[in-house]
């Protein structure tokens, strides 16, 4: 039997918010899977270690998790005034597939460090100490995004004092402004895709639920906690140990799909596992986070659980956090009366490992709700880089 040396593929493994993935550059990888095909998702395949049927990731760089099986290629900027595109892929665990429907924006994170450090914004811009924005453009989704990175002598800054609840140590944190952050896909494409605030949504096996389906950040129905059987307070355990709530859960985020416009039939929900996301809501209400720190209602505005490809997410994403608050900032949908309703600019939300702070500005045009921006801040850091080592077929 013969045997071909591995190929050698310089990359950078990186945190970004409460994910971390391999980050390459576009003109690192294999000719072939510099461009989109299954070539491409083959090799990251391989990198993070899927399809694993024990769900493991033992033979790759994936954490078996959707927070840990992730990978990003950042090539030059495609687009005028912007520093770098940004592409996402999300890597199922157990079967042979990468969903490219979405961002994550966790990872957005260190997007803007990764770019800093690998040439990719001419060193003129680059102060001695001070700021650099990094104008990103997001490739899955034709969005743009300001990543405010801190430098320190020259080099960008990591370490600092700055918490986010799910990461266990403090770094430095990095400003995102997602800008006009809506993905207009699916039918009508307005920000409420079905043109309504609140919808009775059918979910075979389940029944009829309210539901506010909104593309903000990333395309996420939203129903209440209560109206499925929860608190709003639960942990990992609560949901993922459960079949019949992953079940459920999943029946609803089929269905959202389908009212959205972003599949036309329910079995084409498999191969978009990435979106939309399903979340459920419910008043401030105190609890106990992963990490065993109370949390109390006075603390925060609402309590959102979020699911990541089929599980509880073990904090929230990044671009869930965007249409949280977006939501949020409209009078009348699901997750603002959560939020004790009225006008709001900015939201701060009990998730299953903490809270978080996030900002959206948005107006009503012409009889539709906008947004134009939203805020948040998270941290990264590089874990390692070099070069990641894959089999040849």
């Amino acid at each position: 039997m013969s045997s071909l040396p591995q190929l050698r593929i310089p990359a950078t493994y990186m945190r970004g918010g409460t994910s971390k993935g391999v980050f390459f550059r576009r003109d690192d990888l294999p000719e072939a899977a510099r461009v989109a095909g299954a070539a491409r998702d083959a090799l990251l395949l391989r990198v993070i270690g899927s399809p694993d049927p024990y769900g493991k990731h033992t033979d790759g760089m994936g954490g078996a998790t959707s927070s840990t099986s992730k990978t990003v290629i950042i090539a030059a900027a495609s687009v005028p005034d912007h520093d770098v595109d940004y592409l996402y892929g999300q890597v199922s665990i157990d079967t042979a597939f990468v969903d490219w429907s979405g961002n994550c924006g966790n990872l957005t994170t260190a997007v803007g460090p990764f770019a800093i450090a690998n040439g990719f914004i001419p060193a003129e811009r680059i102060p001695q100490d001070g700021t650099v924005t990094v104008r990103v453009w997001q490739a899955n989704i034709g969005k743009t995004i300001l990543a405010h990175v801190p430098v320190s002598n020259g080099q960008v800054q990591e370490t600092g004092d700055f918490e986010v609840d799910g990461v266990t140590f403090p770094a430095a944190e990095i400003v995102l402004e997602f800008v006009d952050p809506s993905d207009d896909e699916g039918d009508g494409g307005s920000m409420f895709p079905t043109g309504n605030l609140i919808d009775d949504l059918d979910v075979p096996g389940v029944g009829t639920l309210k539901a506010t389906m909104i593309t903000a950040g990333i395309p996420t129905v939203f129903v209440n906690a209560a109206d499925i059987g929860f608190a709003g307070t639960e942990l990992q355990p609560a949901i993922n140990e459960d079949k019949a709530a992953l079940a459920k859960l999943e029946a609803i985020r089929v269905a959202g799909a389908l009212r959205m416009g972003l599949i036309q039939a329910p079995e084409e929900a498999a191969t978009r596992q990435h979106t939309p996301k399903v979340a459920f809501v419910a008043p401030a209400q105190d609890y106990t986070s992963s990490s065993g720190k109370h949390i109390a209602a006075a603390s925060i505005d609402l309590n959102v659980r979020a699911m990541s490809m089929g599980k509880l997410h073990h904090a929230m994403m990044g671009t869930a956090s965007v249409a949280i608050a977006t939501a949020a900032a409209v009078p009348g949908t699901l997750v603002n009366i959560a939020a004790g309703g009225g006008t709001r600019h900015a939201v701060n939300f009990g998730h299953p490992s903490g809270t978080l702070a996030v900002g959206a500005s948005v107006a009503q045009i012409d009889g539709q709700w906008t947004v134009t921006r939203a805020v948040m801040s998270r941290s990264a850091r590089v874990l390692m880089e070099g070069w990641v080592r894959v089999p040849q077929a």
